[in-house]
């Protein structure tokens, strides 16, 4: 797709994804296994977070790590599936945000190295 200006918009369907997982070796191994699969390009693991959530009729308020997954939109189904499969949690956090700009060239890269049909 290009903008009115008849540049193409090559992160139309870039998007970042959250993930909060209990350890940082959790993330790891979840991480490790998206990009391996190139269900993700890149993650980053943040540590030192703090989450206070309702969960079964209580506040929590848990230390927690987070995931930062950049993808593709058409991506996100098989990044959730993959994530649930591996997750501890009954109910992870898989939420994605669309990316609305982003330098051409890392966005390239991106669309590369998720480009599951490559061998």
């Amino acid at each position: 797709m290009t903008t009115g200006h008849g540049i193409k918009r090559n992160y139309e369907e870039t998007i970042v994804v959250f993930i909060t997982a209990s350890s940082e070796d959790e993330a790891a191994k979840i991480a490790r296994v998206l990009v391996e699969e190139r269900l993700a390009g890149c993650v980053n693991i943040i540590k030192g977070i703090r989450s206070i959530y309702s969960w079964m009729g209580k506040v929590e308020d848990e230390a927690e790590v987070l995931m930062t997954a950049k993808t593709r939109g058409s991506l996100f189904n098989a990044l959730s599936t993959r994530v649930k499969e591996l997750h501890s949690y009954a109910v992870p956090e898989i939420i994605a945000l669309p990316v609305v700009k982003g330098s051409t060239e890392y966005l390239t890269w991106l669309k590369e190295v998720t480009d599951v049909t490559f061998s």
